[in-house]
């Protein structure tokens, strides 16, 4: 069975991302203590690589709130050196990065972002993913690694946390239901957001392992449907069976960032026709399943991954697996 190192398995997209690919490869996810990419120095990692002998390498780590110089630690440098320690290792191991929508900055209302377009983010977070992205694809077109970024617009579901805006709605819903209060302070942008769920992202990891020689390295993985970010919060107080109100509150760095965007959509035509991978879940289901999980942590009936993992498992599409 193939060897999948996975990094970033603690994390929210990681842990979906772990749950999928454990049903199909033996999964190697070390803890930071384990394996830190921004500490660990190029020397370190190789040998570290050496030792894992994976198949293929998963880069789940990053963040979503920090400083410039946090960002480009956390995407940009760690991209550059995972690039180098791979292609010293084994070229031949297929390298998989996380990316984000944010890497195209401002989109027209109404229209959809597409791989081919421009990218002019307006942030640095957006920035710093960019960076990371660009070097994959040089290092791709150059033959150096087997590489492929998925840009992954806004991810949703069981186990989201209080750092994107679903999430923190989730949060303090539940704050809310427990005290019974009925208004809510959340700072709320007048945004449309393309949310996909963080099972089909896993599945959309997935597909890639899976496929054979792609014909390109940068894949959108998003619904293909913009939403109101503030008709997604109503969505999930339904879900909640809170009947008061939202109000507008204080809002946070990654609301901030997020306000310069307006209108988010992914065109994904170009990961439907090269892996045949469409998302599953509708939002309505993802929101559900993001209560469900916050509801049953609250009951003290396990971790937030409980729910994650019962993600139906994608269909293995007909070409090459990983080698």
């Amino acid at each position: 069975m193939a060897r999948i190192l996975l990094f970033g398995a603690s994390g929210f997209l990681g842990r979906a991302v772990e749950a999928v690919l454990a049903e199909h490869f033996t999964v190697v996810a070390p803890s930071r203590r384990e394996c830190d990419l921004v500490a660990m120095d190029r020397s370190r990692l190789t040998a570290f690589l050496r030792r894992a002998r994976p198949d293929a390498v998963v880069n789940c780590a990053g963040r979503i709130a920090g400083t410039s110089a946090q960002f480009v630690e956390s995407h940009t440098l760690i991209t550059a050196k995972l690039i180098d320690c791979v292609a010293e290792v084994s070229p031949g191991v297929r390298l998989v990065r996380i990316g984000s929508a944010a890497e195209y900055g401002v989109v027209p209302h109404g229209a959809v972002a597409a791989e081919a377009d421009p990218a002019r983010p307006v942030s640095d977070y957006g920035i710093s993913q960019l960076a990371a992205t660009d070097l994959v694809r040089l290092a791709a077109a150059s033959g150096r690694v087997d590489a492929v970024v998925l840009r992954v617009f806004n991810p949703v579901g069981p186990g989201s946390t209080s750092g994107n805006v679903l999430g923190r709605a989730a949060e303090l819903l539940q704050v809310a239901l427990a005290r019974g209060d009925r208004r809510i302070e959340l700072g709320l942008n007048d945004s449309y957001r393309d949310f996909v769920d963080v099972r089909d992202v896993a599945e959309a990891v997935l597909a890639v392992l899976n496929a054979g020689r792609l014909p390109g390295s940068i894949y959108n993985v998003g619904s293909g449907q913009a939403v109101a970010t503030r008709e997604a919060v109503e969505m999930l107080a339904r879900h909640a069976g809170f009947t008061g109100r939202f109000v507008d509150g204080l809002r946070s760095p990654t609301a901030d960032r997020s306000a310069a965007v307006p209108w988010m959509c992914a065109d994904i035509s170009r990961i439907a026709d090269a892996l045949g991978w469409s998302p599953r879940f509708p939002l309505g289901e993802s929101l559900a399943a993001l209560w469900a999980a916050r509801s049953h942590v609250t009951a003290g009936s396990g971790p937030p991954n409980d729910v994650a993992i019962s993600a139906r498992p994608a269909p293995v599409p007909p070409s090459a697996p990983v080698r």
